[in-house]
C-alpha cells in the first residue's frame, strides 16, 4: 500500500485491490498508513516487488475470494477433495478407490493444516525441540495421521474414526496389487466427503462448501444386494477384507453406525405422484417420517455379517438336529467343497484366525438335510 501512494494511487483503487470477500479494507485502514498512524516501521514494496503484484493481480479465487497464495492450504484442500471425487466419479477407470483415498488424504492433510496455522498451533515436526527437516532442508510438517490424534484435533470422534480407516486401506494398498474394491469401500468414501464438506463449512465458513462444484454422479448400472454381495466376495482382496475386518472389530457398535464413519443410503426405484417431480433422481426425506417409514417396510438392513469360529459352526449344527456331526466332519466338509477359497465368500481370515460366514453355516446345514456322511478314513 505504501509502494502505491507513492504512485499516487487514490484510496478507492487501492482498496479495490486489497478487498475480497473474506478480508475487507475501508479507507480508514488506508489514511492510517499513508499518515504513519500504523504500521510505520513496515518499509514500502519496491518498485519491482509492486510490479510483480500488479502483474499478478486479481491472484484470488472469484468463487470463494481465497487468495492463491495467503490461503494456499485452503485453496489446496478444496482443490484435493474435488480431485479425488472426480476420479471417483471418471467413467473408465479401474482404480477409482485407491486413487480417492490418496488424494482425500492430501485433502485432510491441508485442511487441518490451514486450521492449525490459523490457531497458532504448531504443526510441524520436531524431535529435542529443534523442529525437523527433510533431506533437501524444507520443514517437516504433521501427517494426517498426526494431525487427528493430537489433542487439538477439532473434528468428531466419527470423522477421525472414518479417517483412519482409510489411512490403514491406504497403508495396505500403498505398494500391493488390489483388485475391485470400490463397492466394498464406498460408504467409506461417501463419509469421507460429506465430513469434509462439514468441516470446511464449520472450521471456515459456508462459503467455502463444495456441494456446487460437486454434482451428484449419474450411474449406468444398478445393482440388486445379491449381485453386489458376488462382486465384492468375488473382488475384495484377502488382505484388504482382513484390514477392514480387524478395523471394525476394534470399534463399538455404536461406533460402527456412527454415519461420520460410514454413510449408507438406500435408493429405491420411484415413480413420482406429481409430475413437477418426476424428473428428481435423488430425493432425501426426514427419517422417521411417513416417506421414511414406506422405505423402511421394503428395505433389508444392510449390516456386519456376523463370524463364527468352526467350534460355533458344529454347536450350531449339532442344535439344529445333528448330533453326530463333530469338527472332523467340518474339516472334511471344508475341504469337499473348498470353502476356504476367499472367491467363494464363505468366510474371512482375520489375525491368523479363520471365521465363517453365516451363508457357511448354511451351506453346512443344507449338505447335512441333503444326507451328507462323513467320507470314510484313507
Amino acid at each position: 500500500m505504501k509502494a502505491m501512494l507513492s504512485r499516487k494511487y487514490v484510496p478507492q483503487d487501492i482498496q479495490a485491490y486489497f478487498s475480497r470477500p473474506t478480508r475487507s479494507i475501508n479507507n480508514a485502514r488506508i489514511s492510517e498508513i499513508k499518515d504513519g498512524t500504523k504500521h510505520k516501521a513496515i518499509k514500502a514494496a519496491s518498485d519491482d516487488e509492486l510490479d510483480t503484484f500488479l502483474d499478478s493481480w486479481p491472484n484470488i479465487d472469484p468463487a470463494t475470494g481465497l487468495h492463491l497464495q495467503g490461503d494456499e492450504l485452503l485453496v489446496k484442500a478444496r482443490e484435493a477433495m474435488i480431485a479425488a471425487v472426480h476420479t471417483f466419479n471418471s467413467a473408465g477407470l479401474h482404480f477409482r478407490a485407491e486413487l480417492f483415498i490418496v488424494t482425500a488424504i492430501i485433502a485432510w492433510t491441508y485442511l487441518l493444516h490451514a486450521y492449525y496455522k490459523r490457531e497458532g498451533i504448531d504443526y510441524r515436526h520436531k524431535k529435542a525441540g529443534v523442529v525437523e527437516r527433510t533431506p533437501s532442508g524444507a520443514e517437516r510438517y504433521w501427517e494426517l495421521s498426526q494431525c487427528i490424534t493430537t489433542g487439538a484435533c477439532p473434528l468428531q470422534s466419527g470423522v477421525v474414526n472414518n479417517l483412519k480407516f482409510l489411512i490403514e486401506i491406504r497403508n495396505e494398498i500403498e505398494h500391493r496389487s488390489t483388485n475391485r474394491i470400490d463397492d466394498a469401500l464406498s460408504a467409506k468414501l461417501q463419509a469421507c466427503c460429506i465430513n469434509f464438506n462439514d468441516a470446511i463449512k464449520d472450521l471456515f465458513g459456508r462459503e467455502f462448501a463444495l456441494e456446487k462444484r460437486l454434482p451428484i454422479a449419474l450411474q449406468f448400472v444398478t445393482f440388486d444386494g445379491v449381485q453386489r454381495q458376488s462382486l465384492i466376495a468375488t473382488d475384495l482382496p484377502t488382505h484388504i477384507a482382513t484390514v477392514m475386518d480387524n478395523f471394525h472389530a476394534a470399534l463399538s457398535e455404536e461406533e460402527q453406525k456412527d454415519p461420520k464413519f460410514r454413510f449408507r443410503v438406500a435408493f429405491v426405484p420411484k415413480i413420482a405422484s406429481k409430475p413437477s417431480k418426476a424428473d428428481l433422481a435423488v430425493e432425501f426425506i426426514k427419517p422417521g417420517s411417513p416417506e421414511a417409514e414406506a422405505v423402511e417396510r421394503v428395505l433389508l438392513k444392510e449390516v456386519e455379517r456376523p463370524k463364527f469360529l468352526p467350534g460355533e459352526i458344529v454347536a450350531k449344527a449339532q442344535a439344529a438336529g445333528y448330533a453326530g456331526f463333530n469338527m472332523y466332519d467340518h474339516t472334511k466338509l471344508t475341504q469337499q467343497l473348498d470353502a476356504r477359497n476367499p472367491g467363494k465368500g464363505y468366510g474371512v481370515k482375520v489375525a491368523n484366525t479363520w471365521y465363517w460366514y453365516e451363508n457357511w453355516l448354511e451351506k453346512v446345514l443344507e449338505k447335512l438335510n441333503e444326507g451328507w456322511t462323513r467320507p470314510p478314513k484313507t
